[in-house]
């Protein structure tokens, strides 16, 4: 039997074309086999490829896949951007609640029309582990830095549970510039280390209204650099919370982040951090989008 799916196109993290971070979405996706959907993130050949399917509990109104060209993942923060973005075109703007196989997620539309934003709540990130000495200057070797690159009040350290990222805080842009990651070297600490991935950022950014600036490099997940990362954001949210390095208000902080100038895909990242009871207990990942193109394809 012929099989018809949606495709859509979306920049991610941006309302200019051709910058953010790009993810297919892919509607009716409840046919598909694992394969298949495998097949079509490969031809589609982005970063992450989100696939939409009908509801199976009653505790969440629409379920999404996330395939790499490679293998599936847990949850990618880009591409459930990306994928409300179309879904509130389609079906409105209502709060829905999204399962992964990373959980659930709750998303808000903010806003209206093409600059409404898409607003996704991860629970609180547990920090990991700080860098030993020995492991801290390899990984500087690997990104071609040196120890007075570095911002004091930042220690290396990982966040994250199923997606885990080295935090690693630089003194300003020109370290960001100036990065020249080994990506082979950078693939075997990641194994070692426990660190999916690796967010260079900085609290100094060239943009006056945003907090930081920063660049990511996941060659164990096969991205050499990623352009703009909404869960790295959301991950950065608890490490500055947790060194004090954000500014509070009762019982919420807001900052945002930019990301992907240095690949001619500049996007902006705007996270909002909940705490109840003194602690953090959620975090908002939050981008507008705009779509390059959608089409039908036949199975």
């Amino acid at each position: 039997m012929t099989r018809k799916i949606q495709i859509h196109q979306v920049d991610a993290f941006t309302r200019q074309r051709f910058t953010g971070n790009p993810a297919g979405v892919v509607l009716n996706a409840d046919r598909l086999e694992d394969a298949e959907m495998l097949a079509i993130a490969r031809e589609l050949n982005n970063a992450d490829t989100a696939f939409i399917l009908a509801p199976d509990q009653p505790d969440h109104d629409v379920r999404a896949r996330f395939f790499t060209p490679r293998t599936e993942v847990g949850f990618v923060g880009h591409a459930t951007v990306a994928a409300h973005y179309v879904l509130s075109a389609l079906h409105g703007a209502g709060p829905r609640r999204q399962r992964s196989k990373a959980g659930l997620f709750d998303v808000e539309v903010r806003g209206s029309g093409d600059d409404r934003r898409i607003a996704v709540r991860q629970s609180c990130p547990p920090l990991g582990r700080e860098l030993n000495e020995r492991e801290r200057l390899a990984v500087l070797d690997a990104l071609a830095l040196a120890s007075d690159d570095l911002d004091p009040r930042c220690p290396l350290r990982i966040v994250g549970a199923g997606s885990t990222r080295l935090m690693v805080g630089v003194r300003g842009p020109e370290q960001l510039k100036q990065l020249k990651p080994d990506l082979a070297r950078l693939t075997t600490l990641s194994a070692q280390l426990g660190a999916a991935g690796y967010f260079v950022f900085t609290l100094a950014p060239g943009a006056r209204d945003c907090l930081t600036e920063s660049r990511m490099f996941c060659p164990a997940l096969g991205i050499a650099e990623d352009p703009v990362s909404g869960n790295a954001h959301g991950l950065l949210g608890a490490y500055l919370a947790h060194y004090e390095l954000l500014a509070r208000q009762a019982q919420r902080a807001t900052f945002c982040g930019l990301q992907g100038h240095f690949v001619n895909r500049p996007g902006r990242v705007d996270v909002e951090l909940e705490f109840r009871d003194g602690r953090l207990d959620g975090v908002w990942i939050i981008g507008q989008a705009i779509t390059i193109f959608e089409t039908e394809m036949l199975l």
